[in-house]
């Protein structure tokens, strides 16, 4: 096996020295004039330096009124074009967050744009959490939301299933709510919107009680016990995630982060599960980084966002210098898909900093990944090699096809409009509903157009 080489700045390799040039995803537009603006992980170069950042309500709705095209540009986590605009991007950063717990203890309202990290650290502060977090803690609320951006659990939903109230402005100004307490059906069409539907100003959150995790890493574990024991190495913990090189007849790291204190010996994890050892100390993804900046382990109780990320919300990277994809399978045929990927290791793995698979319940949103069936995610972190990913991009594609498989929004796919449009039943009632929040194309931008309007 050749030696892994490792990147400076990915949120998967922090503290590593090797530094690729900076690439750039291909973009439809021409690029204007002035300082470059890029995504997170550099390889989006945004076609436009416009950006409208309003301080207060007033200026935001006469921002979006007044512009013939404009998108929302959240922390720019995503790695494709779904934020990327000709002529105007507009933040919500600057606006304030205005986080409001609501009397009875259940829900909380904050600016669409709060990141995940702030929002948790204050809903702790006064005894309260939300049911998942992603890996990272630095993604906004709403920019999670619009993608189907998840988390792991049997039992968890995505982030967007925690959403009880929306407000947005339509293309022509006016503020939408949108309410699973006064149009339930509604919400669940708009909850999932990638950008298509307007701007996201509000938005409420289903909360509940603190709760402590602990989180316990294995290694090794035997690809044959994965295939024969699947839903209880799934169901062995509140959130169960699996790392993975697709080398070899193993799973290199599973990662387990249970609920609760853990104060009896019934709580004690053992030595060996499924044929894994137990880690003897605190591992990162990828075993050869430093993991300074990874959540605790060793089954160290901790709040729940101080757990449920990989990654310490005091850590921020900068940048990320790699590139990734993620794409859910149904739970049912998900052990064949994996499989699938495995017969794949070797042409994978020269180009993969690290894969990750998690589970995710069912929802009914209309374009969450996980719409109707538990899912199983399967998450690849790239080097930044975009003509080699880009190959390969379709060989995965085409193995994960017989299973029915749905892209993440916000991360790099190749499959097109018309297979998307098959596997998504409301597919055309979204359509429908973007002419009517949208009827001018507003919002409407390539990746929409090449994604969702297309019929070529």
């Amino acid at each position: 096996m050749k030696k892994r080489q490792f990147l400076k700045n990915s949120s998967f390799l922090v503290g590593a020295n090797w530094v690729l040039p900076m690439i750039s995803c291909d973009s439809p537009y021409k690029k204007q004039q002035g300082p470059v603006r890029t995504n997170w992980a550099g390889n989006v170069t945004y076609s436009t330096q416009r950006l409208e950042e309003p301080e207060q309500e007033g200026a935001l709705l006469s921002a979006v009124k007044q512009q013939e095209k404009i998108k929302v540009l959240g922390t720019r986590h995503s790695f494709n074009g779904i934020a990327d605009s000709q002529l105007r991007q507009l933040s919500l950063e600057k606006l304030d967050s205005n986080i409001q717990l609501s009397a009875d203890g259940k829900t909380v309202l904050v600016n669409g744009a709060v990141q995940y990290g702030v929002l948790a650290k204050i809903l702790q502060q006064q005894g309260f959490a939300l049911h998942n977090l992603a890996s990272l803690p630095h993604i906004s609320v709403a920019g999670a939301c619009a993608t189907g951006t998840h988390g792991s659990g049997d039992q968890n939903g995505n982030l967007s299933t925690a959403v009880t109230a929306m407000e947005m402005i339509k293309a022509n100004g006016e503020i939408r709510l949108f309410s699973e307490d006064s149009n339930p059906e509604e919400l669940k069409a708009s909850v999932v919107h990638l950008g298509a539907l307007g701007v996201v100003t509000r938005v409420r959150l289903r909360i509940q009680p603190t709760y402590t995790v602990r989180q316990f890493v294995y290694e090794n574990l035997p690809l044959q016990q994965l295939n024969a024991q699947f839903d209880t190495v799934f169901s062995s913990g509140y959130s169960v995630s699996l790392f993975t090189d697709w080398q070899g007849e193993k799973v290199n790291q599973l990662w387990i982060k249970k609920k609760g204190q853990g104060i009896g010996q019934e709580d004690a994890m053992p030595e060996n599960f499924l044929g894994a050892s137990l880690a003897q100390d605190h591992l990162h993804p990828i075993k050869e980084i430093s993991p300074i900046n990874c959540t605790a382990q060793m089954g160290l109780a901790g709040a729940w966002h101080e757990r449920l990320p990989h990654f310490k919300m005091d850590f921020t990277p900068s940048s990320g210098e790699e590139l990734q994809s993620e794409y859910f399978v149904p739970r049912s045929q998900a052990v064949a898909a994996i499989n699938a990927i495995y017969s794949m290791g070797n042409e994978i793995y020269p180009f993969l900093l690290i894969s990750e698979i998690r589970s995710i319940k069912k929802d009914e949103l209309w374009l969450s990944p996980a719409y109707g069936r538990d899912s199983i995610a399967i998450h690849f972190t790239w080097k930044p090699d975009w003509e080699n990913v880009r190959k390969l991009l379709p060989k995965i594609e085409a193995q994960l096809k017989p299973f029915q498989v749905r892209p993440h929004w916000g991360k790099l796919f190749t499959l097109d409009q018309k297979y998307l449009n098959e596997q998504y039943e409301r597919m055309d009632d979204f359509v429908g509903l973007m002419k009517e929040m949208d009827p001018s194309g507003k919002f409407v931008n390539v990746f929409l157009q090449k994604n969702l309007l297309s019929k070529t």
